[in-house]
């Protein structure tokens, strides 16, 4: 599989696991589940949530980059829905190709389509590009301030 393949960018599929889980394994980001049953569990719940959409790009069989959109009800905002942006991966050999770009310019379609009023991300990232990388998209830094509640069980 060559790197200057088509990108072909598409909601994931119940089939896409195993290729999704080989492409996380791939990439920087935290752990997966740690059991094949809690794995497939979650799996099964995610493509079946409905305001849940997970955008794979895929090069030849194999998934290179993803990002997950999660949209949300809110009465205020004249009732239009929130968005958010979780789990952006690419795969590191697939980087700077326009994978990663695909599939949050993907997820960003659907978020207007949905009449979503704003598209909430953060990134845990330290690395400049990875802020370049957002803001090229559209995103801008400062607009809010984010706060994190970690879980008992995250502050171990």
């Amino acid at each position: 599989m060559g790197l200057n393949e088509a990108r072909q960018v598409r909601l994931a599929r119940t089939d896409d696991l195993p290729a999704f889980l080989t492409l996380l394994a791939a990439c920087d980001v935290s752990a997966c589940a740690p059991s094949p049953t809690e794995v497939e569990r979650i799996w099964h719940n995610t493509m079946t949530r409905d305001g849940l959409s997970i955008f794979v790009s895929q090069a030849g069989e194999a998934l290179v980059a993803t990002c997950m959109l999660v949209t949300a009800p809110n009465l205020l905002r004249e009732g239009r829905q929130h968005g958010f942006l979780e789990n952006v991966a690419t795969h590191p050999q697939w980087q700077g190709l326009g994978h990663g770009t695909a599939v949050v310019r993907a997820a960003l379609d659907a978020a207007w389509a949905a009449n979503c009023h704003h598209v909430l991300m953060q990134s845990g990232r330290a690395d400049p590009r990875v802020h370049r990388f957002y803001e090229s998209l559209g995103f801008v830094p400062g607009l809010r301030t984010a706060y994190v509640a970690l879980g008992p069980q995250s502050r171990q």
